[in-house]
């Protein structure tokens, strides 16, 4: 049997939520699967009828964790989930849907076919980070999207001096700088003009922010490379400074002279598909591609 153990974890805010995944948890016990609801979303929805789980408990005991929500439920989840190596599938209950794949509208068929062993597998870097000051480390985390460094406030640009294995890259002056992974350069590094990378592809992208020079542009860099990112100068005034912000994590009491470190962490995260699943036929749906009549379109 495919995923004996499946864990559900749904965004607990949205209006409505309980009822997709009622409907997904009915699918999995008639299916024979035991069921565990993680405790916040149980809480908070209401639901009975299935023991609760912490996440820790789901990383020890599930074979298999399904998210109703968008893509910061998705996040969230993954990054906690990746040391204990359980596989996501995620169910789009919200709006762009990049990483959360399956329409709420097919979501039990495309669970039902994933529990027969009928998916795809995707395999997507995480991003290991710390803010070093003086040699002593600040604050350290993980993301599956991104690490930016960016000013605080409504003042000037931040400048930050950025160095890759050691050896010197390039100054910045700008309102940000990005560090991507693939599953991130569709998020905001994609809004800062960066390139999309395939999830398939081994490698980071460094994105400025409204950069004073407009020819600093966006580079990619595999992703076995050691990124540090020093805080050169920062916007001064009271409700201004710097801020490193670590997916939706974020911590706003950097200061001049303090060390961004990133590199690839040592876990990574598996996202399940229903078969047939195709990156390219997501990024024409999210993003409005334009496409052809006929079979080439979805």
């Amino acid at each position: 049997m495919h995923f004996p153990t499946v864990a559900l974890v749904g965004r607990y805010h949205d209006t409505g939520i309980a009822a997709p995944l009622l409907a997904v948890a009915q699918m999995l016990r008639d299916a024979g699967r035991e069921v565990l609801f993680e405790s916040d979303t149980a809480a908070n929805t209401g639901v009975t009828g299935y023991p609760s789980a912490t996440v820790e408990e789901i990383g020890r005991r599930a074979a298999l964790a399904i998210v109703v929500g968008g893509d910061g439920t998705m996040l969230a989840l993954a990054r906690q989930l990746a040391p204990f190596g359980v596989p996501l599938a995620g169910i789009n209950h919200g709006r762009l849907g990049f990483i959360t794949s399956i329409p709420l509208e097919n979501a039990t068929d495309a669970i039902a076919s994933i529990l027969d062993g009928q998916y795809e597998t995707e395999e997507r870097t995480l991003l290991s980070s710390c803010v070093v000051r003086d040699g002593t480390p600040m604050v350290s985390a993980l993301a599956l999207n991104d690490v930016v460094m960016s000013r605080a406030g409504a003042g000037g640009m931040i400048e930050a001096t950025v160095q890759v294995d050691g050896l010197y890259m390039s100054n910045q002056r700008a309102d940000g700088l990005i560090i991507a992974t693939p599953t991130g350069s569709t998020a905001y590094a994609l809004s800062a003009n960066g390139p999309i990378l395939h999830p398939a592809l081994r490698g980071l992208v460094l994105v400025p922010v409204a950069p004073q020079t407009l020819s600093n542009r966006p580079i990619a860099i595999p992703d076995d490379c050691t990124i540090e990112v020093t805080l050169t100068r920062a916007p001064s005034g009271h409700d201004q400074g710097c801020s490193v912000h670590f997916d939706m994590q974020s911590w706003s009491s950097l200061q001049e002279g303090d060390r961004l470190v990133v590199k690839r962490a040592d876990h990574t995260i598996r996202f399940l598909h229903p078969a047939g699943y195709s990156y390219f036929s997501t990024l024409r749906r999210k993003l409005h591609w334009n496409q052809m009549s006929g079979a080439a379109a979805d």
